[in-house]
């Protein structure tokens, strides 16, 4: 998979935040001889991002390295799993990513850009780099950190008068928006922001403890990022110590494996660190136990054991699995998920597609099967997979895990699992990942449950363009998805189908969650994902605006025009509005500004006025639209929201994308979260005008813009 380094958002020409740019800001420190401060993470209270303690004694300072310790140095020597300890703040799921990410030193380099000092030339700015939804981001900090009682509050070295993993986490702050934003998390955070890679969760349980121990090795050989924890069974469990000096609901970086040979037996280990940097395990091959007595002293130097209170301990692997739950793993190349079968050489063939996507209240946020009147709302992205893997790929059971997770009775493609194991042939591989954005927000998380399915397209469909619609989804079946749906940032899956079409559909479980979202696709090369979307068609048809007005409508026509027209036999809005309202149903009854928009919806030569022909053609035309929003207000509220006023456009001969769907909710729904019929009546009208505005344009710039621009641009006038 070929890196652009200098491509916009690469690791090599990141996307500066909030438009800092390190080094003019560097130069101009260094011209006028003064020490960076940060405008925009300010050293005070609002960055902690947590109410001040009342007690003035714990009142916090902020200090620059060099006023903490007198020898203060960016890096003491070289970095290690041991440089970051956990300060006042629950993030140890951000350190202990940080921790795996030492091991690593180029993509270490990656986050921490090389050549940064506390020495000459100094002016107090430092630059990290993370990864953030397809793109890498660049954020500079000034290095005034938060002090109480002498001592850094949150991240610290090991090493007192070492400063580089403080300042990670403060950028990391400022990034997502406060120290407090950073409290509880899932190391995949993390991983994924340090390395761009995919994070996945592995239950300890899934394997056999040697075959947990090879895939752990492979995955470290080849570059991931690694960690694991115990899950806590409730709230009050979490950071509770077991008896063998075990941390529950807190995040551990694996930092090695390896094995030691005592007498006929081979013990597989595991290197493991608390990114507190102290309480550690105290089993079997701990730090201070006797398992090491009957080991060579070669033995202890070549896997570095360390007998220290620093976090970092080994532990045999049958204890590893009978205590932890849950193995993570971040792999920066899908094909370091191979695992201990994996093939560790040969270039990687791997392409990847990415898109950025919102569920949109009310207009794409359709909530889960558990709702087919609008999960088909959500956005759908089309899947073309047409080359087959190289290697035979026996189907893993969690590819065919389609069941029931809304208590949907659906159409899907479960096998029993004689079926699955029996299944071995040629299929398409691709990993998929969803990623909820920005779901950080002061001291909480907020994220939604969310998911993604997978549906075939039969050979049928697979030209047509546009949205499916409700009955696509209910007659097709569902092919994969990534499992329940899951309040964490990211739900991931890796896949085998078969060639032919798909689509992908990334959804929350409720309806009406407006939120953003990062959905990234890898696939062997020749597979290609696309966004499907509605495009408005030229010219609309727009056929209830012409329907011939029924006999019943001449004659009132006729007779209101002989009692109430003027003496140029036209109407004029008043007079308009009651023909209008002796028709339609009570509660449907027109206002005078929508006549009026009516009226100038036609051609009156500027006056204002209707003509017989022009009266039977909008009466009948209101009577259709007052049928079709019947039909459409499907719980009979009088009102329509954003999926009904999409289905009730569609009947009047509007097919509109979501983009404009939204626009027209925005200007004739006002924020509301209903749509009156008169406010449908304007929407319809408003359409009308536009698209013969376009129809009637000469310019072939406007024209090969297409009616999408136009109507996007016109609609907010």
């Amino acid at each position: 998979m070929s890196d652009n380094t200098s491509a916009p958002g690469s690791a090599g020409n990141p996307v500066k935040f909030k438009n800092q740019d390190y080094t003019s800001i560097r130069d101009e420190c260094l011209k006028k001889k003064t020490l960076f401060l940060d405008s925009t993470f300010t050293a005070d209270q609002t960055s902690v991002g947590m109410p001040a303690d009342p007690d003035p004694k714990l009142v916090i300072k902020w200090l620059r390295p060099k006023e903490i310790s007198s020898n203060a140095v960016f890096v003491d020597g070289t970095t290690g799993t041991t440089d970051i300890c956990q300060g006042q703040l629950g993030n140890c799921w951000l350190l202990a990513a940080l921790s795996c990410l030492t091991m690593h030193p180029t993509l270490f380099e990656k986050v921490v850009p090389a050549g940064q000092t506390l020495a000459a030339p100094y002016v107090g700015i430092f630059r990290f780099r993370f990864w953030q939804y397809g793109e890498w981001v660049e954020v500079v900090v000034d290095d005034r950190l938060p002090v109480r009682g002498g001592r850094l509050l949150f991240s610290y070295s090991r090493t007192s008068n070492e400063f580089w993993s403080a300042l990670v986490e403060k950028a990391y702050a400022k990034l997502i928006g406060s120290y407090g934003s950073l409290k509880g998390g899932n190391i995949s955070e993390g991983m994924e922001d340090f390395t761009g890679g995919i994070a996945y969760t592995r239950p300890v349980s899934s394997r056999t403890p040697p075959v947990l121990w090879r895939t752990l090795t492979a995955a470290l050989s080849r570059g991931s990022l690694l960690s694991c924890f115990i899950q806590a069974k409730n709230v009050k469990e979490i950071g509770t110590v077991t008896a063998e000096g075990l941390v529950k609901g807190h995040a551990y970086a694996i930092t090695s494996t390896d094995k030691v040979h005592r007498k006929a037996e081979e013990v597989l280990l595991v290197r493991l660190r608390n990114p507190w940097g102290f309480v550690e395990f105290c089993g079997p091959w701990s730090d201070k136990c006797n398992d090491w007595d009957g080991i060579d002293s070669a033995e202890k130097t070549r896997i570095h054991l360390n007998i220290e209170e620093d976090g970092e301990f080994w532990i045999g692997m049958e204890d590893f699995c009978r205590m932890f739950d849950t193995v993570e793993l971040c792999s920066v190349n899908p094909d370091s998920d191979a695992g201990e079968d994996g093939d560790a050489a040969g270039a990687s063939d791997w392409s990847l597609t990415s898109h950025k996507g919102s569920w949109v209240p009310m207009c794409s946020a359709g909530g889960s099967r558990k709702y087919p009147r609008t999960f088909w709302k959500n956005p759908q992205f089309h899947l073309v997979l047409s080359q087959q893997d190289v290697e035979d790929v026996e189907v893993d059971e969690d590819d065919a895990d389609v069941g029931d997770d809304d208590n949907v009775a659906g159409n899907t493609a479960v096998k029993s699992g004689a079926e699955k194991h029996k299944e071995k042939m040629k299929k398409c591989t691709m990993l998929v990942e969803l990623l909820q954005k920005d779901r950080r927000q002061k001291d909480k998380i907020n994220f939604f449950y969310i998911a993604f399915h997978i549906f075939k397209v039969p050979p049928e469909l697979q030209d047509s363009t546009g949205s499916f619609d409700e009955q696509f989804f209910s007659a097709n079946p569902l092919v994969s998805r990534s499992g329940p749906y899951k309040n964490s940032r990211a739900v991931w899956r890796k896949v085998h189908l078969d060639p032919g079409h798909y689509v992908v559909m990334p959804s929350t479980q409720r309806p009406n969650q407006q939120g953003e979202f990062f959905l990234r696709i890898y696939a062997k090369k020749g597979n290609t994902l696309g966004s499907r979307d509605i495009t408005c068609p030229t010219p609309f048809n727009m056929t209830v605006m012409s329907t011939p007005p029924p006999p019943e409508d001449q004659k009132r026509v006729e007779k209101w025009f002989d009692e109430e027209a003027g003496p140029d036999d036209r109407l004029n809005a008043a007079e308009f509005m009651k023909l209008v309202n002796s028709v339609l149903e009570k509660d449907y009854h027109l206002p005078l500004e929508t006549c009026r928009q009516l009226i100038f919806g036609e051609d009156t030569g500027g006056r204002g006025r209707l003509s017989r022909d022009q009266a039977e053609k909008l009466l009948s035309s209101l009577r259709n639209l007052q049928s079709i929003f019947f039909e459409y207000d499907e719980d009979s509220s009088g009102t329509m929201n954003p999926f009904e006023l999409s289905q009730a456009l569609k009947a009047a001969g509007v097919q509109c994308d979501n983009c404009i769907l939204q626009m027209l909710w925005e200007r004739f729904g006002s924020g509301e979260q209903h749509l009156p019929f008169p406010s449908f009546v304007s929407c319809v009208t408003r359409l009308q005008v536009l698209v013969a505005l376009f129809e009637s344009e000469t310019s072939l710039e406007v024209k090969n813009r297409g009616i999408n621009v136009w109507l996007l641009r016109l609609l907010a006038v």
